[in-house]
Formats: C-alpha cells, structure tokens, sequence
C-alpha cells in the first residue's frame, strides 16, 4: 500500500480571534460607533415623515375587498389581527429609517430604531410630518435610500481602514470609488430582490393570512434551500474595501472563498447572527419614552461595528489563508512515497 505524505498546512483563522480583533478595534477607536448612533439619535428624537395617511385607505379597501373571501369565524379572526398589526407597522413607519442599513442589503449603517420604528420620547411625542403626496413620498423614498447607501459605504471604509490598521492601503481606496462600487452592488442587489425574493415574500404573505402552517413550512423549506447562500452573499461587499475590487469581482470573490471555507465561514457568519439577532432583544428591553434606551443605543452601535470590523478581518485574513494553500499546492515538488 502507498502513501503521499503531504506537507503540513497552516489552519485557517479562527472565529473567535477575528471576534476578538472586531471588538478590540471599536474599544480602542469608539469614535467609529459615533455614525450609527447618530443615526438612532434622530430616528428617536427627531421628527417621523409618515406615510400613513396616504397608504392606509388604499390598505383597507384591499384588506375590505380580501375579507369578503373568508368563511369562518377563524380566519376572519386571524385576519382581522394581521390587518391590525400591519397597520400599525405603517403608521410608525418613518420615511428617515430608510437611511439605515435594510435588512436585505449588504452595505448600511446598522440602526436599531430603523427596525422597532419608536413613536414616543422621553420629551414626549414624536413630531409628525404626513406626507401626503404620492410622487414626494417615493421620491423622498428614493433619496433617503440612495443616502443611506453613501453613509453605508463611508462607514464600511472607515470601519476597515481601522480594522486591518493599514492606512496606506485604505487611503488608496478613495471616497469616489467606495460610493461608486457601493451604489453599483446595491442596485444589482435590487434587481437581485425583485427577480426573487419580492414574489416569494408576496406568496409567503398570502398564505399566512390563509394556512400559517403551510406558509411556515414553505419558509422553512426556503431557509434550508438558501442557506448555502448565506456565506457569499454576507461578504458580497467586503472586496471592494479590503481588496479595492469593482462590486462584480467583489462578488465573484465572495463565492470564490464561500466555495472553499464554507464550514468555518458559515459558523463566522451564524456567530455574527446570533450576537448581533441576540443582543438586540436587551437593547429593544427600555421603552422608547425612557431615556434608558440611549444605552441600547449606543450598545447596538458598539456590537454592531464591532462585528462589522471583525468581519474584515475575517474576510482578509481567510483569503490570505485560501491564497497561502493555493500557492502550496502549485509549487509542491515531488514527494517521496513510503511503502506500507
């Protein structure tokens, strides 16, 4: 029997010394978390550009016309609680929370309100701008957006520039060419939304209000189906501020290290979840008209770009690894084989 004894390989980075790296980097530069909380700041204290009075009367006559089809006393019931719950959702909506990071987009500003939308102060209520006008409500839209995918996108440099300590090469990657790249994969990225995700997220709603059950298992068949997907699409963006690559290369390289690290890669990521999805429930604990809740403020600012740096260093360090095999395995001469 014979064998090839092969070198030795270097591991690959640890989850927990990249964490390590992230939060070492924002407790040693707190001013990186000053952005997002900023942000929190005015989506809290500062006024709400609503939209409810303009949406919701075309709202309740869809919702009139879909409860005509409903038979028993049980879904008139349940729907009746989910046309509540949505309306409410579009009375607190704030046009300014689109400035933070949306869910389903890579590169933003990380924001807490933008997700539980206060409508209360310590000072009281929030002010309230209605916008009425269809046309200035989605153009207001459309630049709050467009906005948040700036801020988004000088965040993410400042936070690597600090994160991989090499000023040299981040001042190489200049502000035109972070927005540019940072505007260009966010547009692929709604493309991306309306050929896929919009259609299932419109099926998923309709069944809800009709089976919850079989929308919860045609979602749970999803998630298991995507989440192959999790891994590159996390680090779509980080080449083009670690490695100043357009958004296409940024993109191919992201499968490209997802395709070969997928294990540990994946656990990084599901890391970053969990501290992330967890910690938000203890900075959402104080009510929005307790001044307490300045602390979650600043605590999900401070988790959430410290996973944000710890990412970068992730992302470099694993394709400096990926590299440092690639080479070995070109240049490897011959080995000597050994007889069983």
């Amino acid at each position: 029997m014979n064998r090839q004894k092969l070198a030795e390989l270097p591991p690959p980075p640890g989850v927990i010394g990249s964490l390590r790296d992230g939060f070492y980097t924002v407790s040693s530069h707190v001013w990186l978390i000053l952005l997002p909380l900023l942000l929190d700041v005015v989506l809290w204290l500062g006024p709400r550009l609503s939209v409810g009075e303009l949406l919701n009367p075309f709202f309740r006559m869809a919702f009139s016309q879909m409860r005509t089809t409903l038979t028993s006393a049980s879904d008139v019931q349940r729907f009746t609680a989910y046309q509540s719950t949505f309306s409410e959702v579009v009375e607190r909506f704030n046009l300014l929370s689109l400035l933070g990071r949306l869910q389903t987009f890579p590169v933003g500003v990380s924001s807490l309100l933008a997700q539980t939308l206060p409508k209360a102060t310590p000072l009281g209520s929030q002010d309230v701008i209605q916008i009425s006008s269809l046309p200035g409500s989605l153009l207001l839209g459309f630049l709050f957006t467009v906005i948040g995918w700036v801020l988004g996108g000088l965040y993410f440099r400042w936070v690597s520039g600090i994160a991989l300590g090499d000023a040299s090469q981040t001042a190489m990657i200049s502000f035109s060419w972070v927005i540019t790249q940072t505007l260009l994969l966010s547009v692929l990225w709604v493309f991306a939304l309306i050929m896929i995700v919009f259609p299932l997220m419109i099926v998923l709603t309709i069944l809800t209000m009709f089976s919850p059950v079989l929308a919860s298992g045609l979602l749970l068949v999803g998630l298991f189906f995507s989440f192959w997907l999790i891994v590159p699409l996390f680090f779509t963006p980080h080449g083009i501020f670690v490695r100043k690559q357009n958004a296409f290369s940024s993109i191919f390289t992201s499968w490209r290290m997802a395709r070969f690290t997928l294990p540990t890669s994946g656990l990084f990521v599901l890391s970053v979840f969990l501290l992330s999805a967890g910690l938000n429930y203890l900075w959402s604990v104080p009510t929005d008209d307790s001044w307490m809740l300045l602390v979650g403020i600043a605590g999900h600012a401070f988790i959430t770009t410290a996973l944000l740096a710890a990412s970068f260093v992730y992302y470099r360090d694993m394709n400096v690894w990926l590299q440092t095999i690639f080479e070995q395995f070109q240049h490897k001469p011959n080995l000597p084989v050994q007889r069983a």
